[in-house]
């Protein structure tokens, strides 16, 4: 079972659906290293100030909604914040990212993601400058 490291760059807060991507980079650099085409894909996201979530993805209006809920959440005027080491958007990008996760499972089935009809996967971006993400991506194939 090997590693794969899949990169994406930000450029801002906001959701990013990452779902063709993340279909793409299975289809095309992991999946021929497999005789299965069906078991769990995994995907760990190694920082702390954004996330993942699987999410509506068809109206745009419901990422809009998420994001400014999140905001709602983790305001950055609390009173009570002291680590803003790396500015105003820095400890309320870590509290915004602990309502998330770092890691999600996927069902792949005959080399096909298994989401629901109106989910997509969302790289959940909570710092203000461009970043480049880094999510690790396991395939556990079904025994043959």
């Amino acid at each position: 079972m090997a590693l794969f490291n899949f990169s994406f760059q930000t450029d801002g807060e906001r959701f990013y659906d990452i779902t063709q991507q993340i279909k793409q980079f299975f289809d095309s650099d992991i999946l021929p290293h497999f005789e299965s085409k069906s078991g769990v894909l995994h995907l760990f996201l190694q920082h702390t100030s954004c996330a993942l979530t699987i999410s509506e993805s068809y109206d745009p209006s419901a990422k809009i909604d998420l994001e400014t809920f999140m905001k709602h959440l983790a305001p950055r005027n609390l009173s009570f914040i002291k680590h803003t080491m790396e500015g105003p958007d820095d400890s309320p990008s870590h509290m915004k990212s602990i309502l998330l996760q770092h890691s999600l499972s996927l069902l792949v089935e005959k080399s096909k993601l298994f989401l629901g009809q109106w989910q997509g996967v969302y790289l959940c971006e909570f710092r203000d400058s461009p970043k480049k993400r880094n999510i690790l991506l396991k395939f556990i194939p079904d025994k043959i």
